[in-house]
Parts: C-alpha cells; sequence; structure tokens
C-alpha cells in the first residue's frame, strides 16, 4: 500500500545533535598514524613526542631566569646593606677614637690618660650597648679602659694615625672594634694604641631594615611582572591564536592561500611554506578530480554500449542459461553505470566552482523526488510517503545536486528496508534549521557505525543489500556544499519491522 502524502504527524525534535563530526575515514588515518609513531610500526617501539607550547616555551626562557637571578639579588642586596649598615656606626667608632685621644696627657715624660666626665658620658660602657674602650701604652702598658677587650699587639703592624676596622668576639657577642695607633711625637716613645668597640647587633637590625625594605617589595612586584609578562606574552601571540581560529574555520575543502598580511613576520616564513604546501594539495586534488572525472565519462560510453549489446542478445538468445547470463551482464552494467555516474556526481560536489546556489523550495523537491521512486517502492512491497506541508519551504542551494542528496536517501532507505517496510521523507522547520528527514523501518545503523557510513565505499558488515558505498558520501559532500550537517539519529517510529534508521540533514535557516 503505497501512501504517498501523508498528513505532517508531529514528532519529537532531534535537534540536539552536535557539530558536524569531522570525516571518520580522516580521523582514522590520523589515529592510524599516530599508533604506528606511538609504537613504532612494524620497526619497533618508539615515543611520540610531546607537543610543546610556544607561550609555555617563551615564559619557561624568561621566567626560568628571573626566579635563578632573585636569590643572587637577595643575596647582593644582603651583602650590600651590611656595608651600608657599617658605614654610619663605623664612623660613630671613629669618632669614639678621636674622644678617646683627645684624653691623652704628657705628664713628666710619661703617657696618662685622663677621662673627663663628658668623655665618660660620650663613651659609656654598659654591656651590650655604646662603646667599649682601651688604650695601650707605647710599651704595652695598660692606659685604661676594658681589659677583656680585644685588641692588635701595641706596636703598630699598619700606618700611623690611620683608622682600621675587624669583627671580633667578646663575652659571647659579636663586636666591631675600630683601632689606631697615635703618635704623640714624644723622644724614646712609641704611639698609642687606641681601641674603641661596641656591638654589632644596632649593625644587624639596620641591615635587616633595608633588606627588608628592599626585598619585601620583590615579593609583591614579582608575582605582578610574572603576569604583565604572561599578559604580554598572550597579547604577542594572539595573531597566531587569530589565524588558528581562520584556519579551523576554513572548510575542508578550501585550500586558497593564507593572508600573509593577516600574520606577524615574524612567522611570515611559515605562512608561505604553508601557502606553498596548501598550492602543492590543491593542484593534486585537482588532478584527482580530474582523472576520476575523466576515467568515468571514458568508462560511460563502453558501460553504455556492453549494456546494448547485451538487451540486443538476449532477444536473440533462445538459450535459458544463455539468457540468465546476459541479465547478469545487464543488471552488472546498470550498477557499474550508476557508480560511474556517482563518481562523476562526487566529482562535481567537490569542486567548488561548480555549485550554483539560489532560492528553492525544498518541499517541492521532495515531493518530485519522492514521485519518482513510488513505482519502485510498490514493486518492492514497500510503503514509501511524503510528510510536507504545502507553505514553501525555501533554502539556498543547487536543486540537481539536492534532488540527487533525496535520491541516494531513498535509494539507501528502500534497498535496506525488508518488505513490508515503511520509508517516510519529511521537511520540518525548527528554531533556526531547516530539517529534510529520510526515515525507514529497516534494521537500522549502530552507533559505533554511524560515523563510519559517511566514508567512501564503506559498508555495513553483514548486509546483502547492492551498493558502491558512495551514497552517504555524495550525500555529506553536497550537504557541506550548502552548510548543512548530515546525522544518523535514533528512528522516531512509533511501530515498524525493525528498530530502522533516520538520516538528517540540517539547513541553516539562512545558510548561504
Amino acid at each position: 500500500m503505497l501512501s504517498l502524502l501523508r498528513r505532517k504527524q508531529p514528532t519529537p525534535s532531534t535537534t540536539n545533535g552536535t557539530k558536524d563530526p569531522a570525516p571518520a575515514r580522516a580521523r582514522a588515518e590520523l589515529n592510524q598514524e599516530a599508533l604506528e609513531i606511538t609504537h613504532g610500526g612494524t620497526e619497533g617501539p618508539s615515543i611520540l613526542p610531546l607537543r610543546r607550547s610556544l607561550l609555555g616555551e617563551i615564559l619557561d626562557w624568561m621566567l626560568a631566569p628571573l626566579f635563578l637571578l632573585w636569590p643572587m639579588s637577595v643575596a647582593i642586596t644582603y651583602v650590600v646593606a651590611q656595608n651600608l649598615a657599617n658605614i654610619p656606626y663605623d664612623m660613630g667608632l671613629s669618632n669614639a677614637i678621636q674622644v678617646l685621644g683627645q684624653q691623652l696627657e704628657i705628664e713628666n715624660g710619661n703617657i696618662t690618660l685622663k677621662m673627663s666626665a663628658p668623655a665618660r658620658l660620650a663613651l659609656r660602657t654598659r654591656e651590650n650597648d655604646g662603646v667599649f674602650w682601651k688604650a695601650i701604652g707605647p710599651h704595652g702598658e695598660y692606659l685604661g679602659g676594658d681589659r677583656d677587650l680585644p685588641s692588635p699587639d701595641h706596636t703598630p703592624i699598619h700606618a700611623i694615625n690611620k683608622m682600621y676596622y675587624q669583627n671580633e668576639s667578646l663575652r659571647d657577642f659579636e663586636i666591631r672594634i675600630a683601632y689606631t695607633w697615635v703618635d704623640l711625637s714624644l723622644k724614646d716613645t712609641g704611639p698609642v694604641l687606641l681601641v674603641a668597640a661596641e656591638s654589632t647587633d644596632r649593625r644587624k637590625q639596620l641591615a635587616n631594615d633595608i633588606i627588608k625594605g628592599v626585598i619585601m617589595p620583590q615579593f609583591f612586584v614579582l608575582p605582578i611582572a610574572v603576569l604583565l609578562i604572561w599578559f604580554g606574552l598572550s597579547r604577542g601571540i594572539s595573531p597566531i591564536n587569530a589565524l588558528q581560529r581562520r584556519l579551523r574555520a576554513r572548510r575542508p575543502d578550501d585550500l586558497s592561500p593564507i593572508d600573509e598580511n593577516a600574520a606577524p613576520t615574524e612567522i611570515g616564513p611559515l605562512i608561505t611554506a604553508m601557502n606553498d604546501l596548501l598550492q602543492r594539495l590543491s593542484a593534486n586534488v585537482l588532478t584527482q578530480r580530474r582523472f576520476v572525472a575523466d576515467a568515468a565519462h571514458q568508462l560511460k560510453t563502453p558501460l553504455a554500449g556492453l549494456r546494448t549489446q547485451a538487451e540486443l542478445a538476449m532477444r536473440e538468445a533462445t538459450n535459458a542459461e544463455t539468457q540468465a547470463s546476459l541479465k547478469h551482464i545487464v543488471q552488472g552494467t546498470v550498477r557499474a553505470t550508476r557508480l560511474v555516474n556517482q563518481l562523476l556526481l562526487m566529482a562535481n560536489a567537490e569542486n567548488p566552482n561548480s555549485v550554483g546556489m539560489i532560492d528553492l523550495d525544498l518541499n517541492a523537491i521532495a515531493r518530485e523526488q519522492t514521485l519518482e521512486w513510488v513505482d519502485q517502492a510498490i514493486s518492492m512491497g514497500i510503503d514509501l510517503g511524503l510528510e510536507a506541508d504545502d507553505e514553501p519551504i525555501i533554502v539556498r542551494g543547487h536543486p540537481l545536486l539536492l534532488a540527487e542528496v533525496l535520491n541516494n536517501l531513498i535509494d539507501n532507505a528502500l534497498r535496506y528496508t525488508p518488505a513490508p517496510g515503511q520509508v517516510t521523507v519529511s521537511v520540518k522547520r525548527h528554531l533556526t534549521q531547516i530539517i529534510l528527514v529520510v526515515e525507514d523501518s529497516g534494521p537500522g545503523i549502530a552507533p559505533e557505525e554511524r560515523e563510519r557510513v559517511f566514508d567512501r565505499f564503506y559498508r555495513v558488515l553483514g548486509t546483502r543489500a547492492d551498493g558502491s558505498g558512495l551514497g552517504l558520501a555524495i550525500v555529506r559532500e553536497i550537504a557541506q556544499r550548502h552548510h548543512a550537517s548530515v546525522h544518523v539519529v535514533d528512528a522516531h517510529r512509533q511501530n515498524g519491522s525493525g528498530p530502522g534508521t533516520c538520516i538528517e540533514i540540517r539547513f541553516p535557516m539562512h545558510n548561504f
């Protein structure tokens, strides 16, 4: 029973699909290449090189020296801070020695030390605070001060009247001493050794304060510097990211040259090399398309002649076996002619300059092409129907190519649907999409096979239906030409003899 025009039934929306998947064969080849690289093919195991980030590489080379130099900067700052802290305190010790030298007096040809009250106040001798001092006469005699204070030998070992400094220990704490030899110009006497010292605690405190003042801001500045470097580099390589997005947005068959002015000059040689590669690839693809088209054209004439001769021979043949053989020849030439026509159509669909788009009524094309298959559907015992509105549904497309899409989908559905079965063609609007649906009650396609059925010459294992494996590949190629996507989804039939197959072609509402 044929019900060509069925009332359009509401069906659940199936537009929750994803983006149009990449060609399964290409992905399979890439996976196979990756597997061979990883495992070394047949020559033994090898290691697949890791992908490296250009931004990460630059950051590594910039930040690694920065973090290595930072501890060196801290160490240098510490040494400089100590020297800076020594300067004012060493001047204080020098002044103390000058005060101490002013307290030296000569009595009866002998050198004595008489400390005045102001001098003692200036050289207060509280432990760990103030100034420690000591005076030693020309012959090593003790003149005054702290006897335990470390000091050099009273005999001059350096220049006279010149200040010298060194670090020592006194009573389990560190001190800084200053010393000099003072020549009083007395006959038969040598110079007097004067020593002043103080604790290094205040020096260390000052050095620590200097270090904190210099180092602490670096803990805040350094992360900010890292962020600014990262931000600057990110902005610097943004043209590369923009180029990457433009390349990803290209259609798989777009082999046009890349605009070299849209990329930084530093990657100009890379763009030039890519354009050279695209040019060679475009020439190879064009040569392949021409070969397929020429070969198909050359095959059409002998196939037509062979079919004609076989049909004429069938009329004259009386032997049943000869009739059967000639019938097989005719059927083979029919299949070969269809394969050639499909190859020609594939070459035509792949040619980006061959598709002229116009506004057309998708409902009218669906109705016309469904009518073409009515007789064959009746002969096969399959109920072929169309669910469409009377209102036109306009899309931008090529009428012959869209007609071929429907022919291939209906042909596949009839081939794989056992009698009594059901095949339904429908055109629907959904939000921003127009959906062309061909649904059957056949055995269905397993989820793991749904991407691969669009590969050229691929056929699901276990099928007995005749076919070249080009039908769905042509459908996807033409759909991509129309900026549409093809999906195999679960069938939405309420009854039938099998799980069924539902193929959807989703056109954008404004697809060109």
